[in-house]
Order: C-alpha cells, then sequence, then structure tokens
C-alpha cells in the first residue's frame, strides 16, 4: 500500500470514514454505532447520525494582487482562455444579470481537460479526462466583494471538488487586492481516499498557482489594450487638429 502522504501546509483531514454514510468502518471520532454494530471510534461497522461524505481534504490559500479591486475582478471574468490554463477548452455564459441590489450574478459552464493524477484514474477506474465544471459568481460593486463557487458536475459519484474564491480589497492598501481560495475535496467508493484525496489536493495548488498567473497575464493585456487604444485615439486627435488648422489657412 503507497504511504499516505502528509498534508501540506493549508490541508487538514476533517473527517476520515470509509463509507458514503459512515456505514463501513467507521473510525471518526464523533461517530457512533448502534449497541453491537460499532461504538464511537470503533473501526466495526456502524451508522452515524448524521450522513457525511466518506472523508474530505480542505486545501486553503491566500494571495495579494498588486493592483485595484476593480483591476483584478475584471480579469478575473475575462480569465479564459490564457496559455497557462490550456486545460479549460470551452466557457459557456448560461446566465447573467443584475439584482435590485446591483449585484451582478453570472452562471457559467466550464469544458476542461481535469488535469487528474494517473495513478487517480488508474484507481477509480476511469480513462476519461474530459469534465463539466458548473461555476456561480456574485459581483458586488458597493461593498467590492466578488465570491466564486465552482463544481464538478462529471464524476460526481467518485469524486467531488467544490472550489470557493472571493476577491476583496487589502484591508491595509487600497490598491492591492486579496484573494482567499479554498476547495474541498472528496473521493467516494474507493480504497485509499485520503491518499487520492492529497495527491489531487497537491494538483488543485498546483492549478491555483497558475490561476493566478493567468489572472496577470489577463491584466497585461487589457493594459495593453487600454493603452493602444488611447495612443490610437491621441493619434486620431491630433491627425483632426491638423487637418482643421489646414482648413483655417
Amino acid at each position: 500500500m503507497p504511504a499516505v502522504p502528509r498534508p501540506k501546509a493549508g490541508l487538514r483531514l476533517v473527517a476520515d470514514c470509509a463509507g458514503a454514510a459512515c456505514r463501513w468502518q467507521c473510525r471518526a471520532p464523533w461517530c457512533r454505532g448502534p449497541g453491537a454494530r460499532g461504538g464511537r471510534g470503533s473501526g466495526r461497522p456502524g451508522l452515524c447520525p448524521r450522513p457525511v461524505p466518506a472523508a474530505m481534504k480542505i486545501w486553503t490559500s491566500e494571495h495579494v494582487f498588486d493592483h485595484p479591486w476593480e483591476t483584478v475582478t475584471t480579469a478575473a471574468m475575462q480569465k479564459y482562455p490564457n496559455p497557462m490554463n490550456p486545460s479549460v477548452v470551452g466557457v459557456d455564459v448560461l446566465d447573467r444579470h443584475i439584482d435590485p441590489s446591483g449585484k451582478l450574478h453570472s452562471h457559467r459552464l466550464l469544458s476542461t481537460e481535469w488535469g487528474i493524477p494517473s495513478i487517480v484514474k488508474s484507481l477509480i477506474g476511469t480513462c476519461r479526462t474530459k469534465t463539466y465544471v458548473q461555476e456561480h459568481s456574485v459581483v458586488d460593486p458597493v461593498k467590492k466583494t466578488m465570491e466564486l463557487k465552482s463544481s464538478n458536475i462529471s464524476f460526481t459519484n467518485l469524486v467531488s471538488v467544490d472550489e470557493r474564491l472571493v476577491y476583496k480589497p487589502h484591508p491595509h492598501d487600497p490598491y492591492k487586492t486579496m484573494l482567499t481560495q479554498e476547495a474541498i475535496i472528496s473521493v467516494k467508493g474507493v480504497s485509499l481516499s485520503s491518499y487520492l484525496e492529497g495527491l489531487m489536493a497537491n494538483t488543485i495548488s498546483s492549478n491555483a498557482n497558475k490561476g493566478r498567473e493567468a489572472l496577470e497575464w489577463v491584466i497585461n493585456r487589457l493594459n495593453a489594450e487600454i493603452e493602444e487604444f488611447a495612443a490610437s485615439a491621441r493619434g486620431t486627435m491630433r491627425n483632426s487638429m491638423a487637418a482643421a488648422a489646414f482648413v483655417e489657412k
């Protein structure tokens, strides 16, 4: 059996129970099996008083962008396509509206070539890599917050990944933006679930770094487009002024 990797910084095991509703070999400290069927943390088959996923890992991260909140959120809405995340092969906007309070709500469907480690694919018994992810975001221009939640809608019987990102102005510097990011990973119905979740958490961490690089790339692209537009506008203005001066003469 492969050694279970030690959790990295930002990871913590919040449950350890090998069964969809803690019905198999339960070792969770709060698990109480009824009578002889299993006891608290006994490792014997038992029935939990509340249904919980088999096991989960929570990955968390924080990052500071050296750009104002408006710039970062504009880039986040235009993040795909980009060369850092080639796995995202399609983005469809299913719904977008502004509610009565002025918040912008967006519902998108992302088509991705999911970067599942090969050992995970072999153990969960799938060779497919294309998955679909639903993404909901809410932008509040008054409070200056953007919250984005996403979850996979493919392979949900095998694995689930729920992500949440929050963009807010830095509390001490209005020209910077704080990104708080977390992911909850759950592998279901297979042995070594904690080991597989650790591998997937490492993949998510790597993808998060690429995602932040992608935002910087989009910001640079937008700034270049603004500068190009401004230069074109200045050139047009100069030509108009020269033409007007010529007419006057």
